[in-house]
């Protein structure tokens, strides 16, 4: 059981830091329209947020803290996909460019709001 646990959070730990990656790939490809920029960087602060807490998470010191840093994980989360879907809804960009984003950027939300809501029931 503790050894499942320690490979899902290395698992989920480059799964994070690759939706930062990914992100900061697709930041790169933005239009270099003022809206772009502003919102782009709103998105690169949120997700790089996602992969730092969730590796600040692992090295949590109490189911406290781990319960901290896996809520900023959720709000981050949730705030990449929300500045996807303003990109995508203000035609800034094409919707396909962001879709695998957008899905990456959900599942980690629900797999986040699972481990908080599981760490929650152990209290």
């Amino acid at each position: 059981m503790e050894n499942d646990r320690i490979d899902f959070a290395e698992v989920f730990k480059k799964r994070t830091k690759k939706f930062v990656v990914d992100n900061i790939k697709f930041f790169r490809t933005l239009p270099k329209t003022e809206e772009a920029k502003i919102i782009g960087r709103q998105l690169l602060r949120s997700s790089s947020s996602v992969g730092a807490n969730y590796r600040a998470a692992c090295r949590a010191r109490s189911k406290a803290e781990f319960h901290s840093k896996l809520s900023t994980v959720v709000e981050e989360a949730d705030e990449s996909v929300f500045w996807m879907e303003v990109l995508i809804e203000a035609e800034v960009v094409n919707p396909t460019d962001l879709n695998y984003l957008v899905d990456e950027g959900n599942q980690i939300l629900k797999i986040a709001s699972a481990s908080r809501k599981t760490v929650s029931a152990k209290k």
